[in-house]
């Protein structure tokens, strides 16, 4: 994902009060499960899946695109999840109509990726305090309430999943390892840190006071953001971005990161492959110096 030089002085993630419900415990001493803390909440750019340059587009003759400088991530001490545990939420009444067969087709996904060799490539990036391993699909829900509508932003985004978080029975409360993925149905544009999606990005990762983690993908409704695939292969393929940024720099920019390039899929953008039958994105390999 690309850093988004508006982040800091857009958006309202800059000098504002988040109240959080059921935080976990642990990392901050004043924290407790079960009740309510008001936090701030930081000014880190958000980091987003780019969207797809069509060949078109690209240096003339085939020539590959040349980072800044050569790509290196370096762990910057901030936390990683080591046994990430994904809940997928799905927002609007499409999921219970149209796009049904794709929330089956997505969970699916994680059920399989998850303890999957994309999984066990991250290893390299482990640390003495958080060795990554497999991890787990926790649960699910599709929500029609509040109704979405056809621009919705990041600020509403976390409004609405800290509701979710800290009051309703089927999700589970936020742990160490804990991302919530959060698909947006078709004809919805996410709006956040001065762009939008299908326009400068297409899903991101983020966090809310370093204490709930959290990946949004928007339907892939643009060409910019299909890649040239089916939707379902477009959405395996940004999510799979998503997901191992997040493992390895669940707050963006404290985990591994390369100040000149980005997070571990932002140096792969839209390079793919295949595991299993899913189409997952490469994502950049430290010991190998290359996308992998």
């Amino acid at each position: 994902m690309t850093r988004n030089s508006d982040a800091n002085k857009l958006d309202s993630r800059r000098d504002t009060l988040i109240v959080v419900g059921r935080i976990y415990g642990g990392t901050i001493p004043s924290m407790a499960t079960g009740h309510k803390r008001i936090f701030w909440q930081h000014s880190d750019a958000i980091r987003v899946v780019p969207l797809y340059a069509p060949e078109a587009l690209k240096p003339a003759g085939g020539a590959p695109i040349v980072h800044a400088a050569p790509p290196k991530l370096t762990y910057r001490n901030g936390p990683l999840l080591a046994s990430v545990e994904v809940f997928t939420i799905f927002w609007g009444d499409a999921w219970q109509a149209a796009q049904a067969g794709l929330v089956t087709q997505i969970n699916g996904f994680f059920d399989f990726i998850l303890t999957s060799a994309l999984i066990d490539q991250l290893s390299e990036y482990s640390v003495p305090a958080y060795k990554i391993g497999h991890g787990k699909r926790s649960g699910t829900i599709t929500i029609t309430s509040p109704a979405i509508t056809s621009s919705v932003s990041d600020t509403a985004i976390q409004h609405m999943l800290q509701t979710l978080v800290s009051g309703h029975a089927g999700v589970p409360a936020p742990t160490p390892n804990s991302l919530y993925f959060i698909y947006l149905p078709p004809g919805v544009t996410v709006v956040q840190g001065g762009g939008a999606s299908c326009q400068a990005f297409c899903g991101y990762h983020n966090d809310i006071s370093g204490q709930i983690f959290y990946a949004v993908m928007p339907y892939p409704g643009c060409a910019g953001c299909a890649g040239g695939l089916a939707p379902f292969d477009a959405l395996t393929s940004t999510s799979s971005h998503e997901l191992c940024e997040a493992i390895t720099d669940p707050i963006p920019g404290q985990g591994w990161y390369d100040d000149a390039n980005g997070e571990i899929g932002d140096i792969c953008a839209w390079k793919t492959k295949v595991i299993g039958t899913f189409t997952v994105q490469l994502e950049r390999s430290n010991s190998g110096n290359q996308c992998v």
